[in-house]
Parts: C-alpha cells; structure tokens; sequence
C-alpha cells in the first residue's frame, strides 16, 4: 500500500506529516496495526498500552481491523486502558446515538478488554457533578502513565474531540457547547436537528496535545477544505485541529478525496517540477485564469512566470500557443447535443453522433437525484429523441419526514372507508403507526409499515417527476438495494445483491450511454455505494457486447460541482429549461420546504441546484466562453482506464 507522493519536497507548504492513500482501507490498516504493535511490546515490558479512542465513521475501519487481529492473531487487550475522546450531554449509555454503545459495538464487546479499564465520559450526570467528573477524568490519564496513542477524526468546522472553533490549546477535559454545523452534521444520527444535544462533555485541546502519539485520520472529499486549513494553514483557534501542528509526533492519514485541496494535489506546479500532461496544463491554465481573474486568450507570459508557472512556458509556450489550445479544449467541452449531434462532425464533440437516438439509462441514487442535479440533461435527452430510462437505486424512505408518513397513511384510511375497499386494514395500519411513534425515540429504526409507506411516498414522488420529464413507465426502474433498506443513516456495505440488481437491469437496457452519480461528498455516504454498485456491474460487463458502444458519464449532486478543469461535457440549460427543471424536483414535495436532512445548506435542492448550475455557467464566461444562463457538468469515467476525480 504505497503512500502517494510521498517526496517530502512536495510537501513543503504542509506543516503536519501527511501521508495519503488511494483508499479508507489503507490508512486504517497501518493505524491498527501500530496499535497492535504498541500494545503487543507493552505486554513484554508488564506495562499498560494507555489509548485515546475516537468514535465516528472514520475509525470504524481500524476497530475492525483490530477485532480481525483479536479473532485470528489472538491480539490480546488484557493490558490496554482506553479514555474516549467525548460524549453527547446528556445522554444514555444505551441510546442508538450514545457512544459508549459504539464502541461497545464497534470494540469492547469483541475483544478480552476488562471493562474497568474502559473509560468514556458519563453523559448521564447530574450537572453540578460534571465540572468534578471532568478533573477527574484528567486525573485517570495522568494515573495510568498518560495517553501513549491518541487517535482523532477531524470535523468541518475543524473540531477535534468536541472542540469546537474557540478552544484554547490549553483547553482540559470539560462541558462544551456544541457549533451550529456540528450540530446539523449529527443531526442525520438523530433524524433532525432538533433531537441533537447542544451540549458535550470532551477532553482539551490539552489533553490531545499532551499524547505521546497522534494520528488523525480523515476520510472523503467533504473533510478536503478543512483539511488544508489544518495542515497548510496558521495555528488558530478557529481550526483547533490545527494545533497539531506543534506536537513533535503526529501524523495525518487521508485517503485520496480528502487530500484533494493539499497544495501537492491541487496545484503541484507550486511545489516543484510537474509532468506537463494535457490533463494538468488545462489545470495550471485555469487556475491562472481564477487567481488573475482573466479570460484564458488574455493571459500573458508575464502572467504565467511571475505566478509559478514558468517551466509551463519553457516548455510548451508561448502563452499564445498554450492558450488557445485551452481554449479550445474547455470550448469542445460545450455541447447541447448531450446524446451526440446526428449527421454532425462529431470529432470534437464529448459524444458520438452514431448511434442515434441513443439507449439512455440514468441511475439516481435518491429518488430526487435524476432531476436535481442533471434535470435539464434529461430533459434535453428526451426533447431530442432518444429513449431515457431513469433508475432509483435505493427507496430513500429515511427522508420521510414522520408526519408525512401518517398525512399518507390517514388519506389512504379515509379513501378506503369512503369508497368501501376495506378501510379497516388501513386503519389498522395506521393506528399501529401512531402507537409506534408515540414511543419513538431519535434515532430508532421505524417499523416495517412506516418504512413502506414513506418508500411509496418518495416513489410516487420519483413517478410524478419523471413522467413530466416525459419518461414512460415502462422506462422506470425502482431498483430498492439492499444496502439501503437498514431503516437507519448508517448503511450496510455494498453487497452481491446490489451489484446483481444493477448488472440485470443494465443487460436488460444495453444503453450507449449511462448517467451515474459521482458525488463523494455525499455526507451520508449512499451516492458512493450506489456508485461503486454501477462501476462494479459495469465491470463485470465489460465483455458483453453492448458494453463496447457504451459511454458513462458521471453528475455531481447538491452538494458541489466539478472542477472546471476536471468538465468534459459542458450541457447549456435555457432559461426555460431552467423553469422545467425547477418543476419537476418540485414533484418532490417530502423534500421541499423542511427536510430530514438539509445539511448544512439551509437552501432548498433546487435553490442549491440552480445556483450551481448558475455558477458553472459564470465560471466557463470568465474563462472566455459564451456566456449561458446554466450548465449541467460531466465527467466521462472510463472502466478500467480513468479514476474519478
């Protein structure tokens, strides 16, 4: 598992020892294996392995590693004591969110620890015990010779523990107030915001510091901007992960989305000499462009020596030469022929002319997703002929909010009783669901009838949207995989199942051309899975003969475009266009106005869609392009051939 660009040269702007990997799984074996090590030569020595535990998604992967070690080394954790980072105040060791009952999950409950070693903050204190509590805590670290490893997991707002923006590097264990996007970020783990605790009890910036070892892991292209922060940015405590700057042994695992917005990744011209591919002179161009606030026919050589550019120049200038070839490349990349242009010259066009019309299949993770974030490609594919076929990959029934669910079910009674189809069953139903909310707690998985009606619900929904769009229901596919079904945020692994599923209904169509979701900052985690499901499928039918004349194309979804650099097919939406596209994800209507899960952007979907699709369109008429209302992006993955991103 050898670590990216591992020359220190290239990594000089960086302040913390980083160390990237192509994947989550990497990183989280090195780090287990360095606590088994630490552990295993602690026994020889008759000494206690003290560790700092961190909860959360992103050491789930080491946990694992770690019971595997436990089950077939025989890695034992007689001599280990652990102090975990923080916990929700207040909150019960036995609720869904509590993370004494992760690490029971994910740890104790697996291993041969003695639990009178294990030591996690006490959410279920009185508060007039909690400042007590605290100084004892820190006092239980001291006692048992100090924390040898810490491990972290790093915030958006670049919290560690819970410290939030503010903390003093001195900060000990104690009652903090949890940030407004810490709050919003939990609140898919309590199935709304209002659920969330505003408070916590954690351990210092101190604390952490005081560690002998710190390794903080951090996974994902959502954790990329505040990554950099930390690691090339200032000491402040407005980033307190950035304070692991002067701790003499710490070291940062990312994976390769996280790492994206690093100086070494994003703009190595920067930091020493460069390949000067097709690929990375468009990026040197662009982000010219965006620092000087030029279009690319007006940059000059002045412009590219005076601002690290140079060896571009040398090598392949003038910047009249370089410049029109980008010029030209980010202009091939416009087209309003998503499906290719019949009887045109397609050799600078993103897509084939032939065939045409084209087999369309569109895979939408969320029932919302086809139309939120290429709404006007679909559109103009079916305007143009070809024959569109939309996939739901998962129900997304956790986004029912509960009251929709019973207004549903209450109309569904009434319709029954009124038209004399039974409605005692449906009511039935329905009073079984409101006894089961009335007990319901945040967190806790809805009952099988709830869940059903909340996925008709959205796939009604989908149905509305779609048949605006104009696509025939015989061209509508609720897909329904099984990783999805868990009832809860966290998801279950892709599985045999869901890459079975996806590879039917791909024989099934044989398009030439697929639409699939690229956006792995999806927060939540599901538009990855539905992606690797499609890439898996796809792979296995690389051999058929359809698969041959097949080109995919990957959309990003509410959460953030691509890179202009990165754009290979650039779809101009009208003002009309825009106006449809509007209307079909308002068809929607369980996710207009208030949402499960809003995230941190208080903006409805199709505000944040149209602003982006505004924005691109903003970004290619600063570079020099003709100037569009909108623009749908699109990056062409090819198997086997070409990485996202």
């Amino acid at each position: 598992m050898p670590e990216l660009l591992a020359n220190r040269e290239l990594q000089q702007y960086e302040n913390i020892p980083t160390k990237v990997y192509t994947t989550p799984e990497e990183p989280s074996a090195l780090v287990a294996q360095e606590i088994a090590d630490l552990i295993r030569s602690r026994q020889k020595e008759n000494r206690p392995a003290v560790l700092g535990l961190a909860t959360g998604s992103t050491p789930k992967r080491v946990y694992k590693e770690l019971r595997k070690m436990h089950k077939e080394e025989g890695l034992s954790f007689s001599n280990v004591i652990t102090f975990n980072l923080d916990e929700y105040y207040p909150m019960e060791p036995t609720q869904v969110q509590s993370y004494v009952r992760f690490m029971n999950e994910q740890l104790f409950d697996h291993v041969d620890i003695d639990k009178n070693n294990v030591h996690i903050p006490d959410g279920t204190l009185d508060r007039e015990k909690v400042f007590d509590f605290c100084n004892e805590y820190e006092k239980k670290i001291e006692d048992a010779g100090g924390l040898d490893i810490q491990i972290l997991g790093i915030g958006r707002t670049g919290h560690i523990g819970f410290n939030e923006p503010g903390s003093s590097k001195e900060s000990h264990t104690r009652l903090v107030t949890l940030d407004k996007v810490t709050r919003i970020d939990a609140a898919s783990d309590f199935f709304e915001e209002r659920f969330v605790p505003r408070t916590a009890i954690t351990m210092g910036v101190g604390t952490i510091l005081s560690a002998r070892r710190i390794i903080m892991m951090a996974y994902g292209a959502g954790k990329a901007h505040i990554i950099r922060r930390t690691v090339e940015g200032e000491l402040s405590e407005s980033v307190p992960a950035s304070f692991l700057q002067l701790h003499p042994d710490a070291t940062i695992y990312l994976d390769r989305d996280a790492s994206s917005e690093l100086t070494r990744f994003k703009n190595p011209w920067l930091v020493g000499s460069v390949e000067w591919t097709d690929r990375m002179i468009r990026s040197g161009v662009i982000w010219l462009c965006q620092k000087l606030e030029k279009p690319i026919l007006k940059l000059t050589d002045e412009d590219y020596t005076e601002n690290g550019l140079g060896e571009l120049i040398t090598e392949h200038g003038p910047a009249y030469n370089i410049n029109i070839k980008i010029f030209n490349e980010v202009q091939h990349t416009i087209t309003g022929w998503p499906g290719g242009k019949p009887n045109a010259d397609d050799s600078n066009r993103p897509e084939r002319a032939q065939p045409f019309p084209k087999k369309v299949l569109v895979f939408s993770p969320h029932p919302d997703d086809d139309v939120i974030s290429m709404g006007g490609t679909l559109l103009r594919l079916i305007d143009q002929g070809h024959e569109v076929h939309v996939a739901y990959q998962t129900s997304g029934n956790i986004a029912v909010l509960d009251e929709d669910a019973v207004r549903f079910a209450d109309f569904v009674r009434f319709y029954a009783l009124e038209f004399d189809l039974k409605g005692e069953k449906a009511e039935k139903i329905l009073n079984k669901i409101r006894e089961f909310l009335k007990m319901k707690q945040p967190g806790d998985v809805d009952i099988p009838e709830l869940r059903q009606i909340k996925g008709l619900i959205r796939r009604a929904e989908a149905r509305a949207a779609s048949h605006y769009c104009g696509v025939p229901d015989e061209r509508i596919h609720f897909q329904n995989l099984p990783f999805y079904e868990t009832g809860q945020v966290q998801k279950k692994p892709l599985g045999e199942e869901d890459i079975r599923i996806t590879r039917e209904l791909l024989d099934k169509v044989q398009p030439q051309q697929v639409y699939a979701a690229g956006d792995l900052a999806d927060p939540h985690g599901t538009h990855k899975v539905c992606l690797e499901a499609v890439m898996e499928a796809i792979h296995r039918s690389r051999d058929e003969s359809w698969m041959k004349d097949c080109y995919v194309w990957l959309y990003r979804g509410a959460w953030h475009e691509w890179e202009v650099d990165q754009i290979e097919m650039a779809v101009p939406i009208s003002p009309d266009e825009l106006k449809r596209k509007r209307r079909a994800i308002f068809k929607h209507q369980s996710q207009k106005d208030n949402v499960a899960f809003p995230g941190s952007d208080k903006r409805e979907f199709w505000q944040r869609a149209e602003d982006r699709n505004r924005g691109t369109a903003d970004l290619y008429d600063r570079l020099g392009m003709a100037e569009y209302e909108a623009i749908e992006a699109f990056v062409r993955w090819i198997p086997d051939v070409k990485e996202i991103g």
